[in-house]
């Protein structure tokens, strides 16, 4: 089971499902209705249905029904299967419990910094720590018209709200950095790093 490739995505179909069998739409109705979006990319409907074909060739799902009606097109409707529900559960132990490296666009462009002057990394980060504070704002909003709303089901906005409040000050503290030149670099000291540090090019030959 643990071979079948898992995804955000797949995992919410799959948990939708646990509650009653759905078709594609109205599962993706609740995963915004439920605020599932702000960590669950479902904006674009092909790939929910692509994770749905795949979840299905892999056994998880299966097709229960086909429903129609005068003024919407026909709908499959999904059921999960013993073998979905084994590896929804599997899916959630192994992710809650083990820490696994991912990839993001921001990391990887913080270690090519170099790639342009202190002042325009400085002007950059301000904007992302505006863009940060507005985000911020908008999931306190967010949890302060969400206070009827059970804490257990807002958890993952909490967690996205620390995620962006830790990044915000790190940010900050990276700005305040450049500024006092603290964190500098200029063209000839980026050549005598590199040729400090760089691998004897006769390694890669051969």
């Amino acid at each position: 089971m643990t071979s079948i490739k898992r995804s955000p995505v797949a995992l919410a179909v799959l948990a939708m499902l646990m509650e009653e069998p759905l078709h594609p739409y109205r599962m993706q109705r609740l995963i915004k209705e439920r605020g599932k979006d702000e960590v669950i990319n479902v904006m674009q409907r092909a790939s929910l249905y692509q994770t749905i074909q795949r979840l299905e060739r892999e056994a998880l799902i299966a097709q229960q029904k086909t429903v129609r009606d005068d003024k919407r097109p026909e709908r499959t409707v999904y059921e999960i299967t013993e073998k979905g529900r084994d590896v929804a559960l599997e899916w959630m132990r192994a992710i809650l419990s083990t820490l696994t490296r991912e990839y993001p666009e921001f990391p990887a462009a913080v270690s090519f910094l170099p790639l342009l002057t202190p002042e325009d990394v400085a002007s950059q980060l301000e904007l992302r720590a505006k863009a940060i504070e507005s985000e911020l704002r908008r999931i306190d909003e967010a949890l302060q018209e969400a206070q009827a709303v059970p804490r257990l089901f807002l958890l993952e906005m909490e967690y996205a709200r620390a995620l962006h409040a830790t990044e915000m000050s790190w940010v900050n503290s990276i700005v305040e950095d450049l500024s006092a030149q603290r964190i500098t670099w200029t063209d000839e000291w980026l050549r005598q790093i590199a040729a400090k540090f760089s691998i004897d090019p006769k390694l890669d030959e051969g």
